[in-house]
């Protein structure tokens, strides 16, 4: 029983020495009591999808609680908490498996955006709606043919009497098809060689006329991913977020906060606490040292991300720290099912029942897996911005 209750224990709570901050294990344990009472309702589950579940009602809770909106002032419907406590809140949620899909991205990048760069009229309209759970947005970014070279999108968007014309498609637009806003970038000057320069953000409602979102199911036979087109387009100068032209710098430091989250390194924990489970309280000891070889790259996960959350509260734009997060916790999510295909092998997987936990679980992170390398930015883009940062390119 020792290894398995020890191993479970270090996952779920990851007893992270802060004794320092007292603060942060009291939030923690507000938060578990609040998802325990989640569980009795049973909104939060070790299901499958885990925290991938689009729940509106779900955000909204949180919302109330004030666990939405943490950084945001109090003035613009926030709770002015620091990063670390935002922290320890996403860390518990995604760690339970509660629904955050519908308010995830918003929360965490388009949220802070907005703050940073948008007007006083853009803070009082949509940051209060933000922290209520209320408001939620995509990232319009991918093209089609563009691969992770985001300098060379070709949604261009035209100066007209009182806004902007857009044309153009985004690819693999997570949830354009329920959510209500898109952070989309084009641009609207030169050409795509420009490559940086001339490329602005549009706060855009994706109800406007002229766009269209076409599903694309992936295949575990989810809709998750869309394309997104837009034909003559109209948004107004009021949806221009930050300065025209500027998009490249705003985006990088919405990217700092997508890649550096423990949500980039949690991917695969469902599978590996499933894995857990099915070896058994008296494992035999190769099974027991490849199991701990996950847990202790997890811990180390679990620190870099903190301090990077540090950083954040500090100000600072650890973009290369937070892209070395985001490749590590990418081959530690692959590294899991590959050591769940190892440790339970085929026949075993077939004796147990077909929607057994484990199966279930394992079957969606293998068909999942082949996207974690492309999220936040592909492997071969992260290592160029670490290069750069270490001066060898």
């Amino acid at each position: 029983m020792f290894f398995t209750e020890s191993v479970q224990i270090m996952l779920s709570n990851f007893s992270f020495d802060d004794s320092n901050l007292p603060a942060l294990n009291v939030l923690r344990q507000e938060v578990r009591d609040f998802l325990e009472e989640e569980r009795q309702r049973g909104t939060v589950l070790r299901s499958p999808e885990g925290w991938d579940r689009f729940d509106p009602a779900f955000s909204k809770r949180l919302g109330a609680r004030g666990w939405l909106g943490m950084t945001l002032p109090k003035e613009y419907g926030g709770h002015e908490r620091t990063a670390l406590e935002r922290y320890v809140v996403t860390e518990e949620l995604i760690t339970a498996g509660a629904p955050l899909r519908a308010h995830w991205l918003t929360d965490r990048q388009i949220g802070p955006g907005i703050l940073h760069y948008g007007t006083e009229a853009q803070k009082r309209l949509y940051l209060p709606r933000i922290a209520a759970g209320e408001l939620y947005f995509c990232a319009g970014l991918s093209e089609p043919d563009s691969g992770s070279d985001l300098a060379s999108i070709r949604t261009r968007a035209t100066r007209v009497d009182g806004g902007w014309r857009i044309n153009g498609s985004k690819i693999w637009t997570s949830g354009a098809h329920r959510v209500h806003m898109i952070n989309l970038f084009a641009r609207s000057s030169g050409t795509p060689e420009d490559r940086q320069q001339g490329v602005t953000q549009f706060l855009t409602d994706l109800n406007s006329p002229g766009i269209t979102v076409r599903p694309i199911i992936n295949m575990h036979g989810d809709h998750d991913f869309n394309q997104v087109f837009f034909d003559d387009v109209f948004v107004p100068d009021d949806a221009v977020l930050g300065t025209v032209g500027n998009a490249w710098s705003q985006v990088s430091t919405e990217l700092a906060h997508e890649r550096s989250g423990c949500e980039r390194w949690l991917l695969s924990y469902g599978l590996l606490t499933r894995l857990i489970t099915q070896v058994g309280s008296t494992p035999e000891p190769h099974v027991a040292e490849r199991i701990g070889h996950l847990v202790a790259h997890l811990w180390t996960m679990h620190r870099m991300s903190f301090s990077i959350a540090a950083m954040l509260e500090e100000g600072k734009t650890p973009n290369v720290e937070a892209a070395l997060v985001k490749d590590l916790g990418t081959h530690y999510d692959l590294e899991v099912p590959v050591v769940a295909r190892q440790l339970i092998p085929p026949h075993v997987r077939a004796s147990l029942e077909e929607d057994a936990p484990f199966n279930a679980m394992f079957n969606r992170v293998l068909d999942y897996s082949p996207s974690f390398t492309i999220r936040g930015g592909t492997r071969e883009i992260l290592r160029g911005i670490i290069a750069r940062g270490l001066g060898l390119r």
